[in-house]
């Protein structure tokens, strides 16, 4: 027998063999296949694809699967709104309940002349390095903006933007309350309010009275004032710290007037009353 034909068979087994492993693979495929949920790829069609991780998932495909899978709000997509949680509320056949769209908002008034830097970072561009540094940070205050834009190069929307004064700017008018700034920012300085919310406090310390001027002369200073004036109670102290109730504050702008410090924000429907008070 020549070595063509002491060929053939093995090659034909290893035909027979492929042929029935093919068919096994098949076989397996379909058994052991997982089904998805076909309202999972629907409602990630329905995202805007920002992958911010505001809605506390490892971007849209993550929160498109929670939703399906695990019960996640419909509503929690900020950039995507309203409109994008009635979409995903009708896939879903679910209420996409009441949303107040919130904004980032920066609890620091300490400019570089308010509150000057104790020395001189020639380190890494970056607040989150610089905070490991002895003392914990750049600045005179310890709870205060490191200034050094951490929170604008994180910011996928481009609301975040560095004043003159040495502090972060939030343009509320491309802000969509992601919540980038807040997870990235090594003084936990930037909080989500609603964008209705016109009275918040511009300060982060929780030092009091000659201990916040020796460091920034814009921080609260823990006198309790707005506390004791506020009309509707919506104040109270938290370790020196004024806190306000968006829930109970009715926008009425007093708390503003008598804080001695001004570190009380006021938007404009509290600036109305109290030109017209």
């Amino acid at each position: 027998m020549d070595i063509g034909h002491a060929m053939i068979a093995p090659l034909a087994l290893m035909g027979i063999m492929g042929g029935v492993f093919g068919v096994l693979l098949a076989i397996a495929s379909i058994v052991f296949r997982v089904h998805q949920d076909e309202r999972i790829g629907l409602v990630r069609a329905a995202l805007p694809g920002a992958n911010c991780g505001g809605c506390g998932y490892p971007g849209c495909d993550g929160y498109a699967s929670g939703v399906v899978t695990e019960g996640a709000p419909v509503n929690k997509c900020a950039p995507g709104g309203a409109k994008v949680a009635a979409a995903i509320a009708g896939i879903m056949g679910v209420d996409a309940g009441a949303s107040v769209p919130v904004r980032a908002f920066l609890r620091c008034k300490g400019t570089c002349e308010a509150s000057p830097r104790k020395l001189n970072y020639d380190g890494i561009d970056d607040c989150r390095s610089a905070v490991t540094i002895p003392g914990g940070s750049p600045n005179e205050c310890p709870f205060g903006c490191v200034g050094m834009g951490t929170c604008i190069k994180v910011c996928q929307f481009g609301a975040l933007s560095m004043g003159e004064d040495g502090l972060p700017k939030v343009d509320v008018s491309k802000c969509v309350g992601c919540g980038a700034c807040v997870e990235n920012c090594p003084k936990g300085l930037f909080t989500l309010v609603p964008v209705t919310a016109d009275v918040i406090v511009a300060c982060a310390s929780h030092w009091k009275g000659p201990a916040v001027k020796s460091v920034c002369s814009a921080g609260c200073i823990g006198c309790t004032l707005c506390e004791k004036k506020c009309p509707k109670k919506a104040i109270t102290m938290e370790h020196d710290l004024a806190v306000i109730n968006q829930d109970l504050c009715v926008k009425c702008g007093i708390c503003a007037k008598v804080c001695p410090a001004k570190v009380i924000s006021m938007g404009e429907k509290c600036a109305v009353i109290e030109k017209s008070a």
